[in-house]
């Protein structure tokens, strides 16, 4: 397995849990600088290399009408202050390559969407940018089969390539986590994050109604997947998930990090300790 280098984060190969957390989309400055300094905080307390994410657009939203991000320069922006003001690596989605050249210049991590996980054009453009790439896990695809993405990254000359596992359709609008797929995708060769909170969605309900997600099956999952050996933890959080405007149904209010992180922090030093991870 490769290892995987965000400024000073090391994921992979034996290294420690890594956190990628924050609020689903950017909603204003002061709201994510709230959460960014809440998280920085806490993973300080807790020894937890964190990297923070927050989108600065979501195009695959249910309705025309639904609340979508700042766009692009503006969420720049507010991403910028966010390592101005913490220090910490900043990650967003990146919907189209003609986003990259902007979108390079302040993150440090490029994530591609799960709907866009084959977008060759994407894909290449992303890697050219020489940044670290999170690629989502396509709801879709079979995750050895994720290894086309990953050489498509590759192809560019960029090996900094993380996979992000966030569940398998089943059915309609209902979503499964295969924790087979965890070492499968290492076996390609990438450190694995496991997204705990997209995976609880339930989709087809909009995520403003509370039962279009069910947050309190994400410790569960959580725990499992460092069990089986994930490299890293994908979580969204804020401090008023029902107030939020993306998400609001699935994502895990602020206070109760610190309690899901020491457990998983926990059972991850303990099959890291057995040279799982």
């Amino acid at each position: 397995m490769n290892e995987v280098k965000v400024g000073e984060v090391r994921i992979g190969k034996g290294n420690p849990l890594v956190l990628i957390a924050g609020p689903c989309v950017i909603e204003g400055e002061a709201i994510v600088l709230e959460i960014a300094q809440a998280l920085k905080t806490l993973c300080a307390k807790l020894e937890i290399p964190l990297i923070f994410k927050a989108s600065y657009e979501k195009d695959n939203r249910g309705s025309e009408r639904s609340y979508k991000g700042p766009g692009l320069e503006e969420g720049l922006k507010i991403l910028r202050k966010v390592k101005e003001r913490t220090g910490l690596p900043v990650l967003s989605d990146v919907h189209r390559m003609e986003d990259v050249d902007l979108a390079k210049e302040v993150l440090d991590v490029i994530q591609i969407p799960a709907f866009l996980c084959q977008q060759t054009s994407l894909l290449l453009k992303a890697g050219e940018s020489g940044k670290v790439i999170n690629i989502k896990k396509g709801q879709f695809i079979a995750p050895e089969n994720m290894v086309s993405a990953v050489k498509k990254i590759h192809s560019t000359g960029n090996q900094q390539v993380l996979l992000t596992e966030r569940g398998t359709c089943f059915g309609y609008n209902k979503l499964i986590s295969d924790f087979c797929a965890i070492p499968i995708m290492q076996g390609i060769g990438c450190p694995v994050i496991f997204d705990a909170t997209h995976i609880v969605r339930n989709y087809g309900i909009p995520s403003e109604d509370p039962r279009g997600g069910s947050p309190q099956f994400v410790p569960h999952l959580s725990r499992a997947a460092m069990a089986v050996g994930c490299n890293g933890l994908f979580l969204e959080t804020h401090p008023r998930p029902a107030e939020a405007l993306c998400d609001a149904s699935s994502m895990i209010p602020l206070q109760e990090m610190e309690d899901l992180l020491r457990q998983t922090k926990a059972i991850h030093d303990l099959v890291r300790g057995w040279g799982i991870t």
